[in-house]
């Protein structure tokens, strides 16, 4: 199998960035975020090319990003919580070992205090949370290999529960 050896998906704030860290390290690869990619190679936040262009401009930017990392790592890589929108992204994860990190709206309260420093948040972090959860969970599962649930598990906990769903060992 080519391309990354794990793909992490999920909502924001899920701990994918965490997890991810961790997995990479248990497993001896390195770990790349498609968020980070995008940051570097733009020069500026998330938020501010959501402000500055829109949406629909992140997009097309995060589905560069995102098939660039597919194609160039072959560690564990996370990607946004909105890339899973595009087919073609979708279609480029089949066969790929993808983890869903799930999360309820409680947990994503806890975890992100949904501030409004996440674009796609600022209104009603709750009310939209909820609605990108709606709009995206299938999405999620489409493409995953294995679910975790994360709630009430410390991130060493997420780790490993991935692990055993994929049936990898650390090395």
């Amino acid at each position: 199998m080519s391309g990354p050896l794990v793909v992490l998906v999920g909502p924001m704030g899920v701990g994918k960035s965490t997890v991810g860290g961790l997995l990479a390290e248990r497993l001896d690869v390195a770990y790349r975020d498609t968020d980070d990619d995008i940051v570097a190679a733009q020069g500026r936040t998330i938020a501010e090319i959501f402000v500055d262009e829109g949406e629909p401009a992140f997009r097309a930017i995060e589905k560069a990003a995102v098939h660039k990392a597919l194609t160039e790592h072959d560690g564990v890589l996370a990607l946004g919580g909105g890339a899973v929108l595009d087919a073609d992204t979708r279609a480029l994860l089949a066969g790929q070992r993808v983890v869903y990190l799930s999360m309820d709206v409680e947990e994503a309260v806890k975890r992100t205090g949904l501030n409004a420093a996440r674009p796609l948040l600022a209104v009603n972090p709750r009310k939209q949370w909820r609605e990108l959860m709606e709009a995206r969970r299938h999405l999620y599962e489409e493409v995953a290999t294995a679910v975790v649930a994360t709630d009430g598990r410390t991130p060493e906990e997420v780790t490993r529960a991935a692990l055993d769903a994929l049936e990898l060992k650390d090395v």
